[in-house]
């Protein structure tokens, strides 16, 4: 088990790196941030002096090379944009992002894994026809319409909630609903689908011979074994919430990281985009490693070399 995590370590450094350089190429092709930051009246000599401060006279292997060496110490260097660490502004806006990408999980885990079950359980009934229409419009229509959907229903024609902005708890309805709404679909589909395949198994069978309760057949023996396809996709979920969060959070100007990177973008502040994508892309490879090991002990026939 320890030299598989330690090669999965390797691995993600390597991806890591990747990512990083291809992030790097890719926003320098957006252009020169100090055309943007300079005022109209700014002469030329008045432009290269703002790249000369910024870094952005250097060659761009050795603006990589300066980044990336700091990096791995913790430093991810100054915005272009705020004027600030780019882990501080990072930092200042995880807490909006991981409170709506929570109240989405949780919408996601209440609502799709028992509508899951249940479908199973009552497959070929209403509610697996009505869980199955539900799954397939939440992963059939796009986030910024439902999102749009919402603000024309809920606070245009009847006043119920704000449009966008953060602030009490009637401000993160809308929002987690239209980001878990399509996660919630692929839950519930996961469940259903990892449920019927062990409700079908002979020691279900069996179980329901000895004449246990239906009750703790489906949920000690049936979901217990059905767990690791529905922990993968919920793990992964969890991060996937937390990073793409972008268009959500541009609808209902949400102040989080996905409102952070479009900014960055727009601003071409290439140290704080390379620094949202690289802690995005880390917190993923280690999402990814911590669900293999949980593999091992959800499941003990599972062995790692």
């Amino acid at each position: 088990m320890i030299s598989y995590i330690l090669r999965r370590f390797v691995q993600a450094g390597i991806c890591l790196f990747g990512i990083s350089v291809i992030v790097f190429l890719l926003s320098h092709l957006s252009g020169d941030p100090a055309l943007l930051m300079a005022p109209p009246e700014a002469k030329p000599e008045d432009i290269q002096a703002l790249r000369v401060m910024l870094g952005l006279d250097k060659p761009l292997y050795l603006q990589f090379w300066i980044f990336i060496s700091k990096a791995v110490q913790g430093d991810f260097g100054q915005s272009i944009r705020w004027g600030k660490p780019c882990l501080e502004v990072w930092l200042s806006r995880f807490p909006n992002t991981l409170l709506l990408g929570g109240a989405a999980m949780a919408f996601t885990l209440v609502v799709g894994i028992p509508t899951g079950i249940l479908s199973a359980v009552k497959a070929g009934r209403w509610f697996d026809s009505f869980g199955k229409a539900f799954a397939l419009a939440g992963q059939s229509m796009p986030v910024f319409w439902v999102g749009l959907m919402l603000m024309m229903l809920f606070s245009v024609a009847l006043g119920w909630l704000p449009t966008s902005g953060m602030g009490s708890w009637k401000h993160l309805i809308m929002p987690s609903f239209a980001l878990g709404w399509y996660f919630t679909a692929a839950i519930t589909r996961m469940s259903r689908s990892a449920m019927l395949d062990v409700l079908d198994s002979e020691y279900i069978k069996m179980a329901r011979i000895k004449g246990l309760p239906e009750s703790l057949v489906i949920l000690k023996h049936g979901f217990r074994n059905a767990m690791i396809p529905i922990v993968t996709l919920a793990a992964l979920n969890i991060v996937t919430l937390l990073n793409g969060t972008v268009i959500t959070e541009t609808v209902f100007n949400w102040p989080g990281i996905g409102r952070l990177i479009v900014d960055s973008i727009f601003a071409r502040d290439y140290p704080m985009v390379q620094t949202c994508v690289l802690i995005a892309s880390g917190l993923f490879i280690f999402t990814n490693l911590i669900v293999d090991v949980l593999y091992a002990y959800i499941d003990p026939r599972i062995k790692y070399q």
